[in-house]
């Protein structure tokens, strides 16, 4: 493939194409993929700064310590890239903190606060158990336990798990904030879907940076009227403050603490972020033009997360890592599937985190800008989710009732377990009230567990679908699974690290005539 590629129509399935302007292979010039790159990554920034924001604020960090936990997000975000778009499933997939393991890392915290624990104390509980998980999905993922199951999901799985990864972010509080300033995130949404949809054919300029641009244009409105005292939104203060150069080492907060109920609550979050996952590798797939991934590039994929989780754990983020949504949703507006592009990106992810002033300055972008740009990305994988249907007949009955109850009950009994859970009767009290299973549900681990797993959309939606795809009596092909596996890439098509280092070449010969 060229180093160089344009608008490139690439085949997706058996009738419909995709217009990516880079393909996942292609190398556009440097200056242009380091634009593009940032582009990506601020497509990320409010998840990258909400997590240790909300993480500092139980562990009660003070200033430096916030500043010193962002920077350290931002370094293992930019490696873990690193690692998977090279050594894992290879996809342009950014990786970074996850909000399926923040449920069990604020539930940790809550029990050590309790008991009066140091901050630090509370952030080495945290590594260690989020080294057990990681160590955990290691196994899963090279050992191919969960790629085993691939060939039980299909379209309708994938759909109702992708549709939830946009719903279930449909709360995020730089949405849905009382407070929040509309007129801005409106001029941010305008914006980008302005330059990503009414012009993107006029100039290639907006067709590659509509998140830049909106971005951009909207802080640099919010800094003049900062700046001109009409009004409060861009405090540069924090930029003045920073240090030019952050240390982030290993073991920053001390040496990682081990205990058995932590460790199982933060394997649950694991295994709600492997559900995610799985998803995000449906969908950037197909973002890029792609055939579904195989099983051996789901394996790979995985277990690199593993790994990303433990290097997580070892530098103290008090969070694993994960697949980014919010990348994904950048491929699908721009067009750019670039693996380099990311990878360029992934590096001033690295320079900003030891960098402060890069840091400090990101943290002044408002959150009525990070709203309205999640409000675009956000509805870009909703939309991707629904694609998948069109591989199923939805004349059947049965199919229509797995995409309804695995949908609406993947947004509503979360609602309830956290309903239950900000209740005075707690989630344990209620399972150990259960008749027979009461003594073993009512287990502080085993509730906690279930907790988490029930309280996150993409699990609960992903397990109802798939159950009921799986039980529920119909034909392949009526299932999509027939049309599925025609657009699945053979085995061939990816091959490990370790096969390429050796000199080994992909025998497929689409990939052997590029």
């Amino acid at each position: 493939m060229s180093e160089e590629t344009s608008h490139q129509e690439v085949r997706t399935d058996g009738g419909t194409h995709s217009m990516v302007e880079y393909g996942i292979d292609d190398k556009p010039p440097l200056g242009q993929s380091v634009l593009l790159g940032v582009q990506h990554w601020l497509t990320m920034i409010g998840s990258t700064i909400a997590i240790p924001l909300v993480l500092s604020g139980a562990l009660g960090f003070d200033a430096g310590q916030t500043a010193q936990l962002i920077g350290t997000f931002f370094v293992v975000s930019g490696i873990a890239t690193l690692a998977q778009t090279t050594i894992g499933n290879r996809y342009p997939i950014v990786q970074g903190g996850t909000f399926s393991m923040l449920g069990p890392a604020l539930a940790i915290i809550g029990v050590l606060a309790a008991s009066n624990a140091a901050p630090t104390v509370m952030m080495r509980e945290l590594q260690g158990a989020i080294i057990v998980a990681g160590l955990v999905e290691v196994g899963i993922g090279y050992l191919g336990i969960f790629g085993r199951l691939k060939r039980y999901i299909g379209p309708l799985v994938i759909a109702v798990v992708i549709a939830l990864i946009g719903l279930a972010l449909i709360s995020v509080p730089q949405i849905i904030s009382a407070s929040q300033n509309w007129y801005l995130a409106g001029l941010t949404l305008v914006l980008i879907v302005l330059f990503s949809q009414y012009l993107d054919d006029y100039s290639r300029v907006f067709k590659l940076f509509p998140v830049l641009l909106g971005l951009g244009g909207a802080y640099l409105l919010a800094l003049v009227l900062s700046l001109a005292g009409v009004a409060t939104l861009v405090d540069l203060s924090p930029v003045a403050s920073a240090p030019a150069f952050r240390p982030i080492v290993p073991f920053q907060w001390g040496m990682p603490l081990f205990t058995g109920s932590f460790i199982v609550g933060m394997f649950a979050g694991m295994l709600a972020s492997v559900i995610e996952s799985f998803g995000d590798y449906h969908s950037v797939a197909r973002m890029a033009g792609q055939g579904a991934p195989n099983s051996k590039r789901v394996n790979h994929g995985l277990g690199m997360e593993g790994l990303g989780n433990v290097f997580a754990g070892i530098m103290g983020t008090g969070n694993g890592s994960t697949s980014y949504t919010e990348n994904i949703g950048a491929i699908g507006i721009t067009g750019v599937a670039s693996r380099y592009v990311v990878q360029v990106g992934a590096a001033v992810m690295i320079i900003v985190g030891f960098v402060g002033y890069f840091g400090a300055l990101v943290t002044t972008i408002p959150n009525a800008i990070v709203g309205g740009l999640f409000l675009a990305m956000f509805a870009q994988i909703v939309g991707v989710g629904l694609s998948q249907l069109q591989h199923v007949d939805l004349n059947q009955n049965r199919n229509v009732f797995v995409l309804g109850f695995g949908l609406f009950a993947g947004l509503s009994i979360p609602q309830y377990i956290s309903n239950v859970q900000s209740a005075d009767a707690t989630l344990e009290a209620g399972l150990a009230s259960v008749p027979v299973l009461g003594a073993v549900l009512g287990i502080p681990s085993v509730a906690q567990t279930l907790g988490i797993i029930l309280g996150t959309p993409i699990a609960v939606g992903g397990i109802a679908a798939f159950v009921l795809d799986n039980t529920i009596p119909g034909s392949r092909d009526e299932r999509g699974l027939t049309a599925w596996e025609d657009i699945t890439e053979d085995e061939d098509a990816f091959q490990p690290f370790h096969q390429r280092l050796l000199g080994g070449e992909p025998t497929d010969p689409d990939i052997a005539n590029d």
